[in-house]
């Protein structure tokens, strides 16, 4: 578990495709000196764990699922991704829970600079646009937001000077494709307002013929 306050970003050093997916590997500062063999860790948003340390090297397996799914799969040496360890005990929750299984790429329609902010339109599919609503929470590759506006097939998001210069959220532009990730939260409030909906006007058909409601 994440919370989408990105810590540094990496830079990776090769991407080596194997059978069944690839290698990942990244250099980064803090994150490695911290990291441990079997750790988790957020590469733009998606959830990887710590297969091979070495100074300040990480590696990373990668499933075709993720290579296909994701912007990793894209990925070339020299590129920047955004890194966040997991939560730990005493972890500040600084933005929202973010579990790292993206559910999909997006791609960004347009940047524009308003003041110091930076206004960003993304689009999505629909089945994360199920999940966002305004003034809620959303991942994109891997940073914590606050969606500004729901449009059809997209969204927007406002991205402040700090994160522009701690993320890769600052240098993307049009075309590049994100990673998207909807509020945890607000998938489980509509699993459990959709759960067995025909049974439970089955039951509320029985209290109101049974005269408990009317």
């Amino acid at each position: 578990m994440f919370t989408g306050i990105i810590i540094e970003m990496g830079e990776i050093t090769s991407v080596k495709m194997r059978s069944g997916g690839a290698v990942l590997s990244l250099k980064a500062g803090e994150i490695a000196s911290d990291a441990k063999l079997g750790d988790s860790i957020s590469v733009n948003g998606v959830c990887l764990t710590v297969v091979e340390r070495k100074s300040n090297m990480l590696s990373f397996d990668l499933s075709d699922e993720t290579l296909h799914s994701t912007n990793l799969g894209a990925l070339k040496a020299g590129d920047r991704v955004n890194l966040e360890p997991s939560l730990s005990p005493d972890s500040k929750i600084g933005g929202h829970f973010v579990t790292g299984h993206v559910d999909a790429a997006g791609a960004m329609r347009s940047k524009a600079i308003i003041g110091d902010m930076l206004k960003i339109e993304i689009s999505a599919p629909q089945k994360v646009m199920n999940f966002l609503v305004e003034k809620g929470s959303v991942a994109v590759d891997g940073v914590s937001l606050t969606v500004v506006d729901v449009l059809s097939g997209g969204f927007t998001i406002v991205i402040i000077p700090h994160t522009a210069k701690l993320t890769t959220l600052g240098f993307k532009g049009a075309g590049d494709t994100v990673n998207i990730e909807a509020d945890i939260l607000g998938k489980y409030v509509a699993k459990f307002l959709n759960k067995d909906r025909g049974k439970d006007m089955g039951f509320m058909n029985t209290l109101m013929s049974e005269g408990y409601i009317k």
